[in-house]
């Protein structure tokens, strides 16, 4: 198992992505942000979707994406329509 697998929401394929766009430890994620992991995730991923931008944001934060507070969701949202490929 990869470390950033232990962290809530990354699963194997989303440690891969990260792992390849030079995110390798949780430190790191959280440094960067959910939003530029995820803009880094779609230039190698242009069918990287919301929900992977959500699943980001709670690794983040150490909750699962569902617990993300609405008003969190609503911020996301609206960065992912302006940048959706």
């Amino acid at each position: 198992m990869r470390i950033l697998e232990k962290l809530p929401n990354i699963g194997p394929e989303v440690a891969r992505q990260l792992e390849q766009v030079g995110v390798t430890e949780a430190e790191q994620l959280r440094q960067l942000g959910s939003r530029e992991a995820w803009l880094r995730i779609q230039a190698i991923d242009p069918s990287a979707c919301i929900h992977r931008l959500y699943g980001l944001e709670g690794a983040v934060r150490g909750v699962k994406k569902s617990m993300l507070p609405p008003e969190v969701k609503a911020e996301l949202k609206d960065f992912y329509s302006a940048h959706k490929l």
